[in-house]
């Protein structure tokens, strides 16, 4: 098999523009880069969870009691629901944009180099949709199969509504992670450096931005760190961001609202199914992280970067 990975046209775009730095400064401006993100998104989501608190019963009980703790405690209640959940996806459209305008205003660069492309836009999508869902769908058939996850039939917790909302919710976050790690990143670091380089330090940057989730393992971390590296290599085969954002998200949405499994940490109560792991399995079913913890990610994640790295890239009309 052969293992070398072509630049894709965005890099070769990119690097036309202008010549990368070295690896070390790149990742020193990434870091810079996150943290106007992380400013951006949380000035957008203070207006979003005033409304969603200010709108609870409960929370203008506790308020109005001048009870600190009970304030506390309804404020943990609130933020630990699927409302706040939402307000936190939907927030991530700030670092679609922040990216865009540093990768625009600073880089030089135009949206080709971030893997926007004008042709099968559409087709690149619903393809990355199905890749995503028959990728996780493996991992949660490989549990199924070892005894680490039962399925337990349609969720109670279910609404419509709701998971329509997620579903929005996340194509924006998908695509959003996507387009900082990989439209960004990936390439940037890639005018520079070989492509393989590029793919193992936006992959262990990827994994290290989910350090602070809850059940965070050092197997969560390697899945993590595969898990970019098979979107790093889908982008660079596809030469798009449509198809691996759509890849990401829809990834993300079976686990929490479709199969009823936590994400990366992350309790969602709306799903189509409910699930749970099996106790004394959690090497295969990732335990209290979701099955990004567990060996069953690890194998098709595994299998899914060998099978890509098989496919001939192709080259895209770009806007």
């Amino acid at each position: 098999m052969d293992f070398k990975l072509t630049a894709p046209e965005a890099v070769l775009k990119a690097r036309e523009a202008r010549r990368g730095m070295n690896g070390f400064l790149e990742i020193l401006v990434f870091i810079a880069v996150f943290f106007v993100v992380t400013v951006a998104e949380s000035i957008l989501m203070v207006p979003m969870l005033w409304s969603l608190m200010s709108a609870d019963a409960g929370f203008q009980e506790a308020a109005a009691s001048g009870n600190a703790a009970w304030l506390m405690e309804v404020a943990d209640r609130l933020m630990s629901g699927d409302s706040a959940t939402l307000c936190m996806l939907f927030a991530n459209l700030a670092m679609i944009l922040v990216v865009l305008l540093f990768c625009r205003l600073i880089q030089k660069r135009r949206p080709v180099t971030l893997g926007f492309v004008r042709k099968n836009i559409a087709k690149e999508y619903l393809k990355g949709l199905g890749a995503g869902f028959l990728a996780f769908s493996g991992a949660v058939l490989l549990c199924i199969l070892t005894g680490s996850l039962k399925l337990e039939g349609i969720s109670s917790g279910f609404q419509p509504g709701i998971f329509l909302l997620f579903v929005a919710g996340f194509m924006i976050q998908g695509m959003a992670e996507e387009v900082l790690c990989r439209g960004y990143f990936l390439v940037s670091f890639g005018r520079r450096h070989s492509m393989w380089a590029a793919v193992l330090a936006n992959s262990l940057i990827f994994a290290a931005l989910h350090l602070a989730n809850s059940g965070i393992s050092v197997l969560a971390f390697i899945n993590l760190t595969l898990f970019g590296v098979f979107a790093s290599v889908y982008f660079i085969k596809t030469g798009n961001i449509w198809g691996v954002g759509a890849l990401h998200s829809i990834w993300n949405l079976a686990q929490g609202n479709i199969y009823g499994i936590r994400v990366s940490g992350i309790v969602t109560k709306c799903s189509v199914f409910a699930s749970a792991p099996v106790e004394g399995r959690s090497l295969i079913n990732g335990g209290a992280f979701g099955l990004e913890g567990g060996l069953a990610v690890t194998v098709v994640l595994l299998a899914g970067t060998l099978l890509l790295l098989r496919k001939n890239g192709k080259r895209q009309e770009l806007l």
